[in-house]
């Protein structure tokens, strides 16, 4: 039975990252070559025995297909802020971050995280009503009766695609015309420049962020900076051949009773789909917001009550002002920049004499 939730875990990971995937098509990344960052995904959990997977992810996908004005630069800036994160998380500097930071400001910092979840299932069930709310309300129901969220989510995925299929939904995208290895010239300009910056911002962030929740769901240990070793020479592989960018992602392995196997399923099951070149027929399948119910579990229920609980436990008014400030700045900005103003705020907190 645990085999089989490993299992059902790591497919409705997959299908997670399906749909993130019509995004990163629609910035011009081509999907085969973007099998290399998952096979480098699957070593990178193997060999550090690390429970979080590695795969397509909207914020990254926004960021660097925003930056990028034309498909060299959002190549570029990918190539160059992965390599930058292999180079962070050898030298252990967000270890220095964590510690800095304290374990208050640290959950803070994930309950903001789980928030940001929440919101974005809101946001997709509103944008698409019909399998947003069919998502929304049979994951969530499920999970309440089950406590399983593999089991929650497959059940919504296949509710969501018998709504499709009946009300012929269908997800809308165009594949890459030039879907293969090809060796990719990178071009360094001060927009590339900007563009990595970001690109890295939001990459430590969200290292942070999801090694810390996933560690907390999962109950294995999850070094943000291994992390960012494996995830950024997964990038880095990928674009140099012009793939996309993959980044760490918040997903339900992490509750599975192996996630650490349950992980390599879901990067697996993604690097077959694309190394096959059958992505485009299985997106077909999947109606708009069919993921949203997964978010909100993952949020609703896995994140953010347990940190909220841990970041305001007998904390003195400037501890809880702090926290407060990690918190809202991560929703509205990045964990990063969330954690940064939560001990500045700290700072002046203490010199103001809150106590």
């Amino acid at each position: 039975m645990a085999v089989f939730q490993d299992i059902i875990s790591g497919l409705v990971g997959a299908l997670t990252s399906i749909n993130q995937s019509v995004m990163a098509i629609s910035f011009g990344f081509a999907m085969f070559p973007s099998m290399l960052a998952y096979l480098v995904g699957i070593l990178g959990c193997i060999i550090f025995q690390s429970p979080l997977p590695i795969s397509f992810q909207a914020e990254t996908l926004v960021m660097a297909g925003t930056m990028g004005r034309d498909r060299r630069e959002r190549l570029s800036i990918v190539l160059f802020a992965g390599l930058a994160m292999v180079v962070i998380g050898a030298l252990g500097a967000l270890d220095l971050i964590l510690g800095v930071a304290g374990e208050a400001l640290t959950c803070a910092m994930k309950a903001g995280v789980g928030f940001s979840l929440c919101r974005i299932a809101v946001e997709m069930a509103k944008e698409n009503k019909l399998t947003g709310g069919l998502s929304l309300v049979s994951c969530v129901v499920v999970y309440l009766l089950t406590g399983n969220v593999g089991y929650a989510s497959l059940v919504a995925f296949f509710l969501c695609i018998v709504a499709g299929k009946v009300f012929k939904l269908q997800s809308e995208s165009t594949v890459e015309i030039d879907d293969r290895f090809k060796l990719q010239r990178p071009t360094v300009n001060f927009q590339v420049i900007r563009g990595v910056l970001a690109v890295m911002c939001v990459t430590i962030g969200g290292n942070i962020g999801a090694a810390s929740v996933t560690a907390g769901i999962s109950g294995l240990a999850c070094n943000p900076n291994q992390v960012s070793i494996y995830s950024g020479l997964a990038d880095a592989m990928s674009s140099m051949f012009g793939g996309a960018p993959i980044s760490v992602v918040i997903s339900p392995t992490a509750a599975a009773p192996h996630p650490i196997p349950s992980a390599v399923i879901l990067m697996l099951a993604m690097a077959v789909l694309l190394g096959s070149k059958q992505l485009p027929k299985v997106i077909k399948l999947l109606p708009p917001a069919s993921v949203s119910g997964v978010l909100m579990v993952i949020g609703l229920f896995l994140t953010l009550p347990d940190n909220l609980a841990v970041a305001y436990s007998g904390a003195s008014p400037a501890m809880a002002l702090a926290c407060s400030s990690t918190f809202m700045v991560t929703i509205v900005g990045d964990p990063f920049i969330g954690l940064v103003a939560g001990m500045v705020m700290r700072a002046l907190a203490g010199t103001l004499g809150l106590g």
